[in-house]
């Protein structure tokens, strides 16, 4: 008997339980059971949505591609699409508290709509009301259909006659059925960390009960745990096999997942904003939109979420996504606070001599009565310091003019040191709670993006900066601390739990304001390190800071971890100074660039420090880099071995027109008696043939058997490339390019 897709999921986890759908049909009402259904398809997966006879919207179908008829009693048994508090008692996506005190909603459906937005890309509008009280629920869903990405959010608004109190205001919700008592269960597959520890990769499996990743730091994403998930459905998760659901959300601010299963081992899975102390009064007439959670099916495992998340990403979820990146050298680790105009200028004369594209003086520049010569002032003070920099900012862009160099500055717009001039004038656009002591993280505060006031300020710090220095073409842009003691003076005292919400729509709004102004401003996003990649944050941004822990050893895995969602393009890494300022750890030069070189190269580690050798090393690199940087950037990911489970770890980009690839190999700790991994290619045209190269050679190579010789991709595939590694920090980069 041929099976049936399954309600929630895709075949053959969960078919056995559509068969108990035909034994109950539609009512005899004469409603035909084929209308209203809503098919929201991309190449690969399909979004099946229905309408009961109690005109409920119900998930039909979420899996791989199906365009099948559903059997007649499919939508009476299924789950709500969206399930709003009162008529069940399981997560609710929605939770109001209506304008005459009742606390449930019953949502019933109205009508859709399709909108062709062009070739690739269709939205779907499912039109909701309240079965009584005039309140509308718009679920809108966005398909990029090449990128097999599915873009989901929520819009509410109502017209009764007083405001009404938000608590649960998720963007999505999802329904998945056990596979069985004999079948292996789901396995949550997340990242978590601290600063300097960010995007630790953890699986686990899921049993009864709820739980819950989730942010409450109010003015940026994460650092401790990243708004994105993988849910292998069937067991552990396989890069290469098995169906994966794997999601992330656009929004810079709080944030909240949940996975709920019932003793029948059904699960629910609930996306949205963080709805913890930020309980929402909405006046009538106002819309409600809440912030797209992105998400896709994989029945190949999670190596093809991570490949459609960086095509999509690259098109549509960073800024400038198909173009280059430029290698930049940042002043930091060699100065700190402590520079001037002659150190910043023999540094940006020995980074032209390197082969450099950019220079980024970091943090220290600016504050006059309050000097930022430490982290304790001059924040908010966004003046040059006149003696440090007698002659400017513009004095160093020409030098970098002269050297054929761009210039970057680093800004931290949305903070303020109680030690300034700003805090002085407007102390009460610092967000703190009244009756409390003020809370610093690094001696600072943070400024109250909900108030227009304050944003039409922030904005016209950056436009200043820009417009005064004409020529800078870089910013990073920093934000230290997150939000604890919150308060707003700006925000009355019944909507102080509307904080977290307009922070980061404040934070936006100014964004794309600066876009708009400066669009071809390159801007790095950082925050604390790993603290806002999110893809909320990445439209505006070109790049982004993955962690302050620039150890190399330890950047194998950050990188790791970032990598199943984040593409190379903009995740930024940096060879810096050995021992590393952070861990004390020794590694070669060799390993620092090999690691960097599979991000987006950049250097802490100035010049001035090295020995003649290191130099013509980092020189020869940083060229090479420049010639390959296309297939890192813009190449497809494949993670061949885990640095979890192996002592080697391997990735590899493959060129879309597959006609080059490279490999990255790191040991990361001795082997005895060798590591002779096998390393077997992925994502090659099998009847290819391909020559191998080593790149940045050291005093040694692994690789004499391969080296300059030609193997067709099937080989490479199947049979693989065999060489062993023996020490720590042994490092190895293949080139491959089609013949």
């Amino acid at each position: 008997m041929n099976r049936i897709p399954s309600l929630f999921r895709i075949a053959p986890l969960a078919a056995i339980l559509v068969l108990n759908l035909l034994l109950n049909p539609f009512s005899a009402s004469g409603q035909n059971p084929q209308k209203d259904i809503i098919r929201i398809n991309t190449t690969a997966s399909s979004l099946v949505l229905g309408v009961d006879n109690q005109g409920q919207l119900k998930q039909l179908y979420f899996g791989k591609r199906m365009d099948d008829s559903l059997p007649e009693g499919a939508v009476q048994q299924a789950a709500a699409a969206f399930p709003a508090y009162g008529t069940n008692v399981s997560d609710a996506a929605l939770r109001i508290t209506h304008a005459d005190g009742n606390l449930t909603t019953r949502l019933v459906y109205e009508r859709n709509s399709v909108s062709k937005i062009d070739a690739n890309v269709t939205q779907w509008t499912i039109f909701l009301k309240d079965a009584y009280y005039p309140l509308q629920v718009r679920l809108c869903y966005k398909t990029y259909n090449d990128q097999n990405i599915i873009e989901q959010w929520m819009e509410l608004e109502h017209k009764e006659k007083t405001p009404v109190m938000l608590y649960n205001f998720a963007s999505a919700s999802f329904a998945f059925q056990s596979p069985g008592a004999a079948a292996p269960g789901a396995h949550l597959n997340y990242f978590y960390g601290d600063w300097a520890k960010e995007f630790n990769a953890v699986e686990t499996a899921l049993t009864e009960g709820t739980k819950v990743l989730d942010s409450k730091l109010g003015v940026r994403t994460d650092q401790m745990t990243n708004p994105s998930f993988l849910l292998a459905l069937n067991g552990k998760m396989d890069e290469e096999h098995g169906e994966v659901f794997a999601g992330a959300l656009a929004w810079p601010g709080n944030w909240q997942f949940r996975f709920e299963m019932d003793y029948q081992k059904r699960l629910q899975v609930t996306a949205g904003m963080n709805p913890f102390a930020s309980q929402y009064q909405l006046t009538p007439g106002t819309v409600f939109k809440t912030p797209a959670f992105l998400f896709t099916f994989s029945a190949d495992g999670s190596g093809e979420v991570t490949r459609r998340f960086h095509r999509w990403a690259r098109k549509y979820g960073i800024k400038d996504g198909y173009a280059s990146r430029d290698i930049l050298l940042n002043n930091w680790e060699a100065t700190y606070f402590d520079f001037d105009e002659a150190k910043l200028s023999t540094i940006i004369k020995d980074a032209a001599s390197m082969g450099f594209e950019l220079f980024l003086l970091d943090d220290g520049w600016f504050g006059n009565k309050y000097p930022r010569n430490n982290d304790n002032a001059g924040l908010g003070d966004w003046a040059v310091n006149t003696k440090k920099l007698p002659h400017g900012i513009p004095y160093l862009i020409e030098q970098c003019r002269q050297h054929n160099l761009k210039f970057g500055l680093w800004v931290e717009p949305e903070m303020v040191n109680p030690k300034s001039e700003l805090y002085e004038k407007h102390p009460e656009w610092a967000l703190t709670a009244p009756h409390r002591d003020i809370d610093v993280q690094r001696n600072q505060l943070i400024l109250d993006l909900a108030n227009p006031a304050v944003q039409d300020y922030v904005y016209g710090v950056l436009e200043k900066v820009v417009a005064d220095n004409k020529g800078i073409s870089y910013l990073k842009w920093d934000c230290n601390r997150y939000l604890t003691n919150p308060g707003s003076a700006y925000l009355p005292k019944d909507q102080q739990s509307h904080i977290f919400i307009e922070y980061s729509r404040g934070l936006m709004k100014v964004l794309d304001r600066f876009r708009k102004k400066f669009p071809d401003v390159t801007m790095m996003v950082c925050s604390g390190g790993g603290g806002r990649m999110d893809y909320g944050t990445m439209p505006y941004f070109q790049e982004y800071w993955p962690s302050d822990n620039t150890d190399a050893l330890d950047r194998i895995k950050i990188q790791w971890g970032a990598n199943h969602f984040y593409p190379a393009l903009g995740l930024a890494s940096h060879v810096s100074v050995t021992p590393n300022h952070m861990t004390g750890r020794t590694t070669p030069l060799k390993f620092r660039f090999d690691v960097a070189m599979s991000g987006k190269l950049g250097m802490d580690l100035q010049p001035g420090m090295m020995t003649p050798e290191e130099k013509a090393f980092s020189k020869k690199a940083i060229q090479t880099y420049k010639e390959i940087r296309n297939v890192v950037l813009h190449g497809d990911l494949y993670r061949i071995q885990s640095p979890y489970t192996h002592a080697r770890a391997a990735i590899a980009y493959v060129s879309e027109k597959q006609d080059s690839a490279l490999v990255f190999n790191y040991l990361q700790r001795k082997s005895i008696y060798g590591d002779n991994t096998t390393i077997k290619l992925k994502g090659l045209k099998k009847d290819a043939r391909y020559k191998l190269t080593e790149i940045n050679k050291g005093t040694f190579t692994r690789l004499e058997a391969y080296e300059g010789k030609t193997f067709t991709g099937e080989y490479l595939m199947t049979t693989g490339v065999q060489f062993t590694m023996y020490n720590e920090f042994e490092s190895a980069v293949v080139l491959l390019t089609s013949l």
